[in-house]
C-alpha cells in the first residue's frame, strides 16, 4: 500500500510534526510512506518530495504549495492521500487548523472595527475560505480534531456528519509526567527566582490575542488571594505590547516572558496551573500536555480540548474568553483544591495517548484505502 502525506514542512518539533512521527512509526513496516513537502527533517523508511512554493507572502505560499503539490501526487499515483494542510486533492484532510470561518468570526471579538471589515476583501482570507469551502465538500473523509470543529464544519457548509471523524490530539504520557516534578521543579523554580510556596501558574501559546492573555493578566488583577500568584509566559508573541498590558493592570511585578522554550515538559513540572483563555483553538496541545503533567487546566469553551474536561474536576471551562472576573472566580476555586484536581487531571490524559490517536487515524486510512 503506497500512502502520501502532505505536510509542508516536516520536523520534530511541532505538534503535527510529532502527529505524524507516530502516525509513520506505526506505519513503516506496512506501507510505503511518501511525505510531500517544502522543507523536511530526512527519516529513515520515508520518501521524501520536494514541493516547491513562492513565499512571498501567506497567499502566495498557500496558491502555490496548493498548485505545485496536487501536480506532483498525479504521477505518484498513491492509494491514499492524507493531508494535513489546506490543499484540495487528499482523500483524507485532517482539520487540524479548525475552521477558518469560523476563526473570523470570533475574531471580531478582539480585532478593531477598521479591521473587521476588511475580512471580506481580504485576498487571503477570500482564497482561505474558498480552498475550505472545496476541501470540506470535496474531501471523502475529513478528520477533525475535536467535536467543537465537526459542529463548525456542518455549520457553516452543510457537510454531512457521517462525513467527519473525530479524533483527539494525543499526548507523550511518559515525556508529560508527574513524575517530572521530582526531576525538574526545583531547578526551574531556582532559575526564574521563585520559591515553593508561591503558586506559579503556566501560559502556553503563541499568538498572545488569540490565546487570550490579556484576559488573564486583568483577571490576575483582581484575584483575592493570601497566597503569592507568579505567572509564567511562554511562547511567540509582542512581549513588549503585554508587559505594557501586565503594567496596566498592575501585575508587572507578577509576571515572566520566556518566550518558546523546547524543554517545556521542565516548565509542567514547575507549574500549580495551567491557563489558557484562548479565543479559538480547535485543540490545544498545550492542554493536554498540562493535564498529562499532573496541573489542572483552566480554559474556555472555544478551545476543543475544553472536551476533555468536566468543570470543577480537571479543571474549570470558561464560557466567555472575555470575561475576566469569572476567569478571576475560577483561578481563586482553583487555588483551593489545585494538587487534587491535576491528579484527576493525570488520569483523564491517560485516555488520550499519542499511541491511540496514531491508531484510530490508521483505523480511518484502512477504511479509505
Amino acid at each position: 500500500m503506497k500512502l502520501a502525506f502532505i505536510k509542508k514542512t516536516f520536523s520534530v518539533h511541532g505538534g503535527a510534526e510529532n502527529y505524524m512521527k507516530t502516525l509513520m512509526d506505526h506505519l513503516r513496516d506496512k506501507a510505503d510512506i511518501h511525505i510531500m513537502a517544502n522543507k523536511w527533517l530526512e527519516t529513515s523508511g520515508i520518501t521524501f518530495h520536494k514541493i516547491n512554493l513562492i513565499s512571498l507572502g501567506s497567499l502566495l505560499s498557500l496558491i502555490t504549495f496548493n498548485s505545485n503539490v496536487c501536480r506532483e501526487l498525479k504521477s505518484l499515483k498513491a492509494d491514499c492521500i492524507i493531508s494535513l494542510e489546506r490543499t484540495n486533492c487528499q482523500d483524507i484532510y485532517r482539520a487540524g487548523e479548525g475552521c477558518h470561518r469560523e476563526w473570523l468570526r470570533l475574531r471580531e471579538m478582539i480585532e478593531p472595527k477598521w479591521k473587521r471589515y476588511s475580512f471580506p476583501v481580504n485576498p487571503l482570507h477570500k482564497m482561505l475560505l474558498r480552498i475550505e469551502k472545496k476541501i470540506f465538500s470535496g474531501t471523502k473523509i475529513i478528520v477533525a480534531n475535536s467535536q467543537m470543529v465537526k459542529s463548525q464544519i456542518i455549520h457553516h457548509y452543510n457537510i454531512p456528519e457521517s462525513k467527519i471523524k473525530v479524533v483527539y490530539n494525543g499526548v507523550d504520557l511518559k515525556r508529560f509526567s508527574p513524575r517530572n516534578a521530582g526531576l525538574y521543579r526545583d531547578h526551574v523554580r531556582k532559575e526564574l527566582g521563585i520559591d515553593d510556596k508561591t503558586i506559579l501558574i503556566l501560559f502556553v501559546g503563541s499568538g498572545f490575542e488569540r490565546k487570550g492573555l490579556k484576559t488573564l493578566l486583568r483577571s490576575l488583577s483582581i484575584v483575592n488571594s493570601e497566597e503569592n500568584l507568579r505567572l509564567l509566559v511562554i511562547g511567540k508573541g509582542n512581549i513588549k505590547k503585554f508587559m505594557g498590558i501586565a503594567g496596566k493592570y498592575n501585575t508587572t511585578n507578577a509576571v515572566s516572558f520566556l518566550g518558546p522554550q523546547k524543554d517545556i515538559e521542565k516548565y509542567y513540572a514547575a507549574a500549580d496551573i495551567f491557563i489558557l483563555p484562548t479565543i479559538y483553538d480547535p485543540f490545544s496541545n498545550a492542554t493536554l500536555e498540562a493535564m498529562a503533567s499532573g496541573i489542572p487546566v483552566i480554559t474556555t469553551r472555544n478551545n476543543g480540548a475544553s472536551e476533555l474536561i468536566t468543570d470543577g474536576k480537571e479543571g474549570f471551562i470558561l464560557e466567555d474568553p472575555l470575561d475576566f472576573a469569572a476567569l478571576a472566580e475560577k483561578i481563586t476555586r482553583a487555588l483551593r483544591d489545585y494538587k487534587t484536581m491535576g491528579y484527576k487531571a493525570r488520569l483523564r490524559a491517560e485516555n488520550y495517548s499519542i499511541e491511540k490517536a496514531a491508531d484510530e487515524f490508521i483505523e480511518i486510512i484502512s477504511a479509505v484505502s
